[in-house]
């Protein structure tokens, strides 16, 4: 027999240890690592009596080709901008995890979500945090029309299994999976063992009932979900909820999704009444205002492309060392981009300060923008406006050629159906198979000096 050991797990991160540290040495944080039992179990196989010269008899396992492919409804969520982000809708069976700052708007979603389903399905709420009456009176502020979702205020994990069991439902919400607890361990709910040992417990019943089961799980202060690790490997998705607690919209992304992709992402705004979904998600990205230091790149999200403004800020420096400041987009990427100015055009950006933001907080990552950004902060220091109605959509190359970007044809167009008129890309694009009308124009450039002439001759004109 195996002897018992105990182990200590770090509650933030979810790394494991043999010896008591003060600080855990994988994620840096202080005073987070828990003492876990390890019961002590037989691993050692019998197998005396067994004669492995003997051709099996209970094989379980099967070709590859003999399995049969089967068809899966999905369920849909209520939200278009949800079902984007699932990969169409919920898989039965499939467990999704739903993370967020707190008061992002996580419950309100899947509530919302929960009440468009009840209509044609079985669904259950769990409220593991609230009361019936406080989620009653969130319901009501938000919807107000009757329903047959059922709700159950509940944090012991053998009444939620023994719920799941008898109703069956399509659907079920675990708001949230950290306020659950399993009484026969010893540790404090949102523990690392209580939040394995009740999400297991979770999946086992929805794989059985084919239950689509919603977890809502909470983060750490550096935007990480917490927990274990085991956890994000458990489930079959992971989204995350994303905004601003001061502005009104609300971005959903995909971190993990076994059926479907991962760059998707569905946009929402929160009102008086719940979120609202954001059809035309570039109405919150774009202003359409002309001024120095603002050009308009469109950046893909997926299937989606969206119309985004970039903000450049460039001033004199009061000290040695110039201040770079980026937001919404890589400070990295934000000094390779100036430095290419610096040695291209020969800009003295050395002496100046530069501030760069992306409008409505959305965060860009693909080099796309670059183009837009180096436009931004040239019209800046010039202080000089961008053509109204430019767009611009190419990667920057260190040595200040312009590189192709995919999904060309995808962005020209949306850019022609906000009504821009110009749009300057790299050469050899293949422009010539991208369907436009004749008031569009495509400008190609082979490096940035170009780009900054065909930029000031249209100012000036």
């Amino acid at each position: 027999m195996v002897r018992a050991s105990n182990s200590f797990v770090c509650t933030n991160c979810g790394a494991q240890t043999k010896q008591f540290f003060g600080r855990c040495s994988s994620c840096g944080e202080w005073n987070t690592l828990v003492e876990q039992v390890i019961e002590a179990k037989d691993l050692r196989r019998r197998r005396e009596g067994v004669d492995l010269s003997k051709e099996p008899s209970n094989l379980r396992s099967r070709p590859m080709g003999g399995v049969g492919q089967q068809l899966i409804e999905r369920l849909p969520s209520g939200f278009q901008e949800f079902d984007r982000v699932l990969g169409s809708g919920l898989v039965p069976g499939s467990l999704v995890l739903v993370g967020g700052d707190p008061g992002i708007g996580k419950s309100t979603l899947l509530l919302q979500s929960a009440t468009a389903m009840a209509s044609q399905r079985s669904i259950l709420y769990v409220s593991a945090e609230e009361s019936a009456e406080q989620v009653k009176l969130r319901w009501s502020r938000i919807e107000g029309a009757d329903t047959n979702l059922n709700l159950l205020a509940e944090t012991d994990l053998e009444v939620v299994l023994q719920e799941l069991e008898s109703l069956r439902p399509e659907v079920a919400i675990i708001d949230s999976i950290q306020a659950l607890h399993d009484s026969e361990l010893t540790s404090s709910p949102g523990s690392v063992a209580q939040v394995r040992e009740c999400a297991a417990a979770l999946q086992r019943v929805a794989k059985k009932y084919g239950i689509a089961l919603l977890l809502v799980g909470h983060v750490t202060k550096e935007g990480m979900l917490a927990g274990p690790k085991v956890l994000e490997h458990l489930v079959d998705a992971v989204l995350t909820f994303e905004g601003d607690r001061f502005a009104s919209h609300r971005l959903l992304r995909a971190v993990k999704n076994r059926f479907g992709a991962t760059h998707e992402l569905g946009v929402f705004e929160m009102q008086a009444s719940g979120l609202v979904e954001v059809n035309n998600p570039s109405e919150l990205f774009f202003s359409g205002s002309s001024a120095a230091g603002i050009s308009t790149i469109v950046a893909c999200e997926g299937t989606r492309s969206l119309l985004v403004d970039l903000q450049a800020l460039i001033s004199p420096t009061s000290y040695a060392s110039p201040r770079r400041s980026a937001t919404g987009l890589g400070t990295n990427r934000l000094h390779q981009i100036l430095a290419v100015l610096e040695k291209h055009i020969s800009l003295p950006l050395s002496r100046y300060d530069c501030y760069l933001a992306v409008a409505g907080g959305l965060e860009v990552e693909e080099p796309a923008a670059d183009l837009g950004v180096a436009a931004a902060v040239v019209s800046s220091f010039k202080d000089l406006p961008i053509p109204k109605g430019t767009v611009f959509i190419g990667e920057l190359g260190l040595g200040g050629q312009l590189r192709p970007v995919g999904q060309l044809s995808q962005r020209v167009q949306e850019a022609e159906r906000l009504g821009f008129v110009r749009a300057i890309v790299p050469s050899g694009s293949g422009t010539n198979s991208i369907e436009i009308s004749n008031k569009m124009e495509i400008i190609e450039a082979d490096n940035i000096a170009e780009v900054m002439v065909i930029t000031a001759q249209g100012s000036l004109t």
